[in-house]
């Protein structure tokens, strides 16, 4: 076995670092790394392995001279500079199931604590306020949940969704009308995803196409109280608009996991009452993150011997 060289930036779980001392491959895990430093040292390197913090620039894999992979232990890879990759002939692969259940479940989580006003009502008692009458909730029960993006997460969402009584649509721009009804969902439009959705849950990567799919002019095709969550990626959701729409009562609620710039500071969006904001750990449990080093460190050691991917983007 050729004397493989790994670079770890952003961290990785214990079973996968196990695997990489099992085999004797030399890692080196620089969790944290800042941009110049990587410039600096990524041409010692055979494979790159990251989360979303690191940022696979052109300009990275210029430098990088003996790079053949980049590893993204997680779903989206839109830190990394695919087209760059591909000229230079970098394989780039991801772990896009390893966090399916985490993510479907926080995004479960966030329409719970949207609809029954969780975050209010846990906010009051703690300084002493019993907002007992003042907070009236909506069920799930009966209402008409959209998934925009009907993959893996998607469609586990909509799996959950089910088991509270609500029906489920989706739309998707990749898989077939039989793949969503074979995964329990009603195949529709998106303008009829909008037009009928009570809820509205993105689950789909950043890319030209969806890059602010959810502006003021979709938004506008919504029903009035309609409820958005994201635990996607920041930019598909244009943030202004959305602003915009709590603020007239358009959208009655939204939650959101992602954001356009992480950490969103000084974020009106955030600040908003009718908004419940976490800091993107849709796929932060104990169990994915050691799904996701297991899948990624596999997937990377597979491209650097040759043999066949699951899960190659480039």
């Amino acid at each position: 076995m050729p004397a493989w060289r790994i670079l770890l930036t952003d961290g990785l779980a214990e079973t996968g670092k196990s695997i990489l001392n099992e085999k004797n491959i030399s890692f080196d895990d620089q969790n944290g790394i800042e941009p110049g430093a990587l410039l600096d040292c990524i041409e010692n390197y055979d494979a790159l392995i990251v989360r979303g913090r690191t940022k696979v620039t052109k300009e990275v894999l210029t430098k990088a001279s003996n790079l053949k992979v980049v590893g993204r232990c997680g779903v989206g890879v839109d830190n990394i500079d695919l087209a760059a990759a591909k000229e230079k002939g970098v394989t780039v692969v991801n772990a896009p199931v390893a966090t399916t259940v985490a993510v479907a479940e926080h995004a479960m989580a966030l329409m719970l604590a949207m609809v029954r006003e969780i975050t209010k009502a846990d906010a009051g008692l703690k300084t002493g306020v019993w907002y007992k009458k003042e907070i009236k909730g909506t069920e799930l029960n009966g209402k008409t949940l959209g998934v925009i993006g009907f993959g893996h997460i998607g469609s586990t969402v909509g799996k959950y969704a089910r088991a509270f009584g609500m029906e489920v649509i989706a739309y998707d721009l990749i898989a077939s009308d039989d793949q969503i009804k074979d995964h329990g969902g009603e195949p529709v439009s998106l303008d009829e995803l909008f037009s009928r959705a009570d809820v509205i849950t993105l689950h789909v990567p950043l890319t030209d196409s969806t890059r602010h799919m959810i502006d003021e002019q979709a938004i506008t095709k919504m029903k009035d109280g309609v409820r958005i969550i994201s635990a996607a990626r920041g930019g598909v959701i244009n943030e202004d608009a959305l602003l915009q729409a709590l603020e007239s009562g358009k959208v009655a609620s939204a939650a959101l996991d992602v954001f356009e710039k992480e950490p969103p500071k000084d974020s009106l969006l955030v600040k908003h009452p009718k908004l419940i904001a976490t800091p993107h750990i849709g796929g932060e449990t104990k169990e994915a993150q050691r799904r996701a080093a297991v899948d990624i460190v596999n997937e990377v050691l597979a491209a650097l011997d040759g043999e066949p991917l699951r899960w190659k983007i480039v």
